[in-house]
């Protein structure tokens, strides 16, 4: 039941013309003449948050964790009746993504959007046994579309569609949206390896969700995610030294080292070629790899995920014997991650050698839309005790060599997706439309507005604000599968954060289930501010380099 509510998520989140089966009524068409200022087609992929920008970077990182969803977990999503709309939110990303890659160096890098796709590649078969399949396909493939479009050289990507500032000025449904939609790239000239890494790992990870049912689209995104990956270890630089408009929101505080070794190693997962470990294995110190011990895995900070997959390659045997050690210290570190989780690094010492909790039990990682660190960890900790499962490898060595089992380590992320779905102090459920007891008033334009199939007469920047922004009843039309930023760490209690498409787990099964972070519209902000405070800017990873 969660895993069909949070598909419809995305489905809230699409830019561009809307499908025949769209399943979600209250919205229509919208961005149809993105790109065209610039001669290109950028129509097409998701919107970030509850506002009307097309971001790159987490948009990609949202169709990669998608599918690696799919590729783990894809029996539950077809059981759940969801794999064609799974499959269809990724490809509407990478057709974008292939868009915005405009030539061999060059790549259009913001545009307002959402987050997953790489939980196809992990969970497909349960995905498909849910009976969702067909609806994550049709989220992946809504995504990889995107990408498509926005890659339009081998050395050109599109990042970024819409400019923050203005976009917080205005208060609008997106099929009113007035807002500029100026659109910026990366290329040789101006290097993203952060955004165009990322993008490469999301046409990887998706190439392998496709490659039985349409091998030729699978074989257009590897032919993408290769181009790409050459263009981002090519051309070194962070995508926000080129795009200084995006600082504000997704600075890439982390670098884009991790993305080079996260893109390589979805590369080799795809293609099998030795020249990508190789990569991995040899820029892991220099690359941070094997050196950040670290206690947080997001959009940014991709440590943890190139962590665990390498883990995956040593519990595997898949590897020679010259690369044994270095996976083996990239285990190493993988485990520092999960130990984090379990509270198990206190004689590592240091701040970040633990995961705070709060009160009701829920994994606190940072003030601004927690729930979304919740929700990647649960992920990451579900699947590494599977990979350990799979190795019949029964525990994990935590700093200062405490060992954990690795049922405690499923246990911990049950615990984390039951507290999402209402098992927490306040009995709410932080998925919209799901359980007796949820959010009814989201940080979420589209959803605060009237729909405008019912009501076509125009809504302006400021109308929006005097008329909808405040309005203390419910929103007119349910985000459902939105997931609310989270409680406050000390009390358990209230709601912050912002509303992205996530990909999450179930509550006591290793079965996949998406969703948005919206915020609670609770906060007031005041008209023109930006309405909710920016991303944190000026943050650094958490962890520390050991």
């Amino acid at each position: 039941m969660a895993l069909g509510k949070s598909l419809l998520c995305f489905e809230a989140q699409r830019w561009g013309r809307l499908p025949h089966g769209q399943r979600v009524p209250w919205r229509d068409h919208s961005g149809l003449t993105d790109g065209l200022e610039q001669g290109v087609d950028l129509v097409g992929g998701y919107y970030d948050a509850g506002d009307h920008v097309k971001f790159g970077l987490p948009m990609a990182f949202t169709v990669t964790m998608l599918s690696w969803s799919m590729l783990e977990y894809g029996a539950d999503v077809a059981a759940a009746g969801e794999l064609a709309h799974a499959l269809e939110a990724i490809k509407w990303g990478t057709d974008y993504f292939i868009k915005a890659h405009t030539q061999p160096d060059e790549l259009w890098a913001e545009a307002a959007t959402t987050t997953p796709a790489t939980t196809m590649l992990e969970y497909g078969a349960d995905v498909a046994a849910a009976g969702e399949l067909a609806h994550a396909l049709e989220a992946i493939k809504w995504g990889t579309d995107y990408f498509i479009k926005a890659h339009t050289q081998p050395d050109e990507l599109w990042a970024e569609v819409g400019d923050g500032d203005t976009d917080h000025y205005c208060w609008q449904r997106p099929e009113d949206m007035t807002t500029s939609r100026q659109a910026y790239k990366v290329d040789r000239d101006h290097p993203g390896s952060d955004v165009a890494g990322e993008t490469a790992a999301a046409m990887a990870a998706a190439s392998m969700v496709f490659r039985k049912s349409n091998p030729h689209y699978a074989h257009l995104l590897l032919h993408h995610a290769q181009q790409l990956f050459e263009f981002a270890d090519g051309y070194r630089g962070q995508y926000d030294s080129s795009i200084a408009e995006v600082k504000s929101y997704y600075a890439s505080v982390s670098g884009y080292k991790d993305e080079l070794l996260w893109a390589a190693l979805w590369l080799h997962r795809a293609t099998g070629k030795p020249g990508y470990l190789d990569y991995v294995v040899d820029n892991a110190h220099d690359f941070g790899g094997t050196g950040w011990a670290i206690t947080e895995f997001s959009w940014d900070v991709k440590y943890a995920g190139v962590q665990i997959l390498a883990a995956r390659l040593l519990l595997r045997g898949e590897h020679t014997a010259e690369q044994k050690r270095t996976l083996e210290r990239y285990q190493a570190k993988a485990e520092h991650y999960v130990c984090a989780c379990l509270g198990r690094n206190a004689q590592a010492g240091g701040e970040d050698a633990n995961v705070e909790r709060s009160p009701g039990g829920m994994l606190y990682i940072r003030q601004w839309n927690n729930m979304q660190y919740v929700t990647n960890a649960a992920f990451l900790l579900s699947t590494y005790a599977d990979y350990l499962a799979e190795a019949g490898v029964g525990t994990v060595t935590c700093a200062g060599g405490e060992t954990a089992g690795a049922g405690e380590v499923a246990a911990l992320a049950r615990a984390q997706v039951d507290y999402v779905l209402g098992t927490n102090p306040r009995g709410v459920s932080y998925l919209v439309g799901y359980g007796a007891k949820y959010p009814a008033r989201v940080h979420h334009r589209a959803a605060s507005i009237v729909p405008y199939k019912h009501s076509k007469q125009f809504i302006g920047c400021s109308q929006g604000f005097e008329h909808w922004f405040g309005r203390r009843s419910s929103n007119p039309n349910v985000l459902v599968g939105a997931i609310v930023g989270g409680a406050r760490p000390r009390t358990g209690s209230g709601t912050t954060g912002t509303t992205t498409c996530r990909r999450r787990r179930a509550p006591t099964t290793p079965r996949p289930w998406w969703g948005c972070s919206p915020s609670s519209t609770g906060w007031r902000g005041r008209r023109g501010s930006g309405e909710l405070p920016r991303r944190e800017a000026a943050r650094r990873p958490r962890g520390k380099w050991i």
